[in-house]
């Protein structure tokens, strides 16, 4: 039987080292937090952990992440294989397996449908870059994965090129969005950053005119970010672009030409004459 001391520092209020049952109950906490914020609906959604070498913390499948219990939560190993639990994993672990493969220094994954940064992911598009320092230095490139039926290994394999980048937060094309870090709270976070930039980007391009942040301006940010100890992977790179989503917004539509025939064109005529003449 493990041990249920953890065998890395995880953490998800500030440095709180739990146990397992304790990180269980986080899971669940979590959950909550995501269905009370609308990032999901009835059984949407995923979240786990990893807990030592070859053992994992998931949430199960059919079950409502803001109704778990810590007895909910299922144990899966390196491949997937469940250990325990008395309900079956999430459908999607591969795709969380896949981030801890890519990237050992991450400890927790949160996938969910947060609204206004999945209506980026069904319209095709990444987080555009350059608009609010908070997005820059918090989450940095949130790009756009391709779509594959979600649960199976395309979706996994269809973030590689992003991991490879050390993107934090993905967007899933129609589908969603799967964020990471070292802590549950940090990869929870990213979400709700993600959500609420992407609110703050529609609603802007309602009131009026979007304008980038200046190349200068992005480098001082970038600078600042790596002297807080944040990963970038703009950092080191002078030749990495600075910006991803660039036909956003896009360009208003033309409306199209509507061409009347004669005929048509007399009807309407008449039409108003007879409207004045009752006048």
């Amino acid at each position: 039987m493990p041990s249920s001391r953890l065998a890395f520092p995880i953490t998800c209020r500030h440095t709180a080292v739990m146990d397992e049952h304790g990180l269980k109950q986080a899971i669940c906490d979590v959950g909550r937090r995501m269905y009370d914020n609308h990032f999901l609906a009835a059984n949407d959604g995923n979240i786990s952990v990893r807990v030592g070498p070859g053992r994992f913390l998931c949430t199960p499948t059919g079950v409502s992440k803001g109704w778990m219990t810590p007895a909910d939560i299922a144990v899966v190993d390196d491949q997937g294989r469940q250990l325990e639990g008395q309900r079956p994993r999430t459908s999607e672990i591969l795709l969380h397996l896949e981030i801890y493969h890519a990237l050992p220094e991450v400890h927790a994954v949160c996938h969910a449908h947060p609204p206004h940064a999945t209506a980026f992911a069904v319209a095709g598009l990444p987080l555009p870059a350059g608009f609010m320092p908070e997005a820059e230095v918090l989450l940095g490139p949130v790009p756009l994965a391709e779509y594959h039926t979600p649960g199976s290994e395309g979706v996994a394999r269809s973030i590689l090129p992003h991991l490879k980048n050390k993107a934090n937060t993905i967007l899933l094309a129609h589908h969603g969005v799967v964020a990471c870090d070292k802590t549950l709270e940090q990869a929870y976070f990213h979400l709700e950053t993600a959500d609420m930039y992407a609110r703050i980007l529609l609603l802007a391009q309602q009131v009026g005119t979007l304008h980038r942040l200046n190349e200068s301006q992005m480098r001082e940010l970038l600078a600042a970010k790596g002297a807080m100890g944040l990963d970038d992977p703009r950092l080191g790179h002078p030749a990495a672009p600075l910006y991803i989503g660039e036909n956003f917004p896009p360009p208003a539509a033309t409306p199209a030409a509507v061409t009347l025939d004669d005929r048509t064109l007399e009807r309407l005529a008449d039409m108003v004459a007879e409207r004045l003449t009752r006048k």
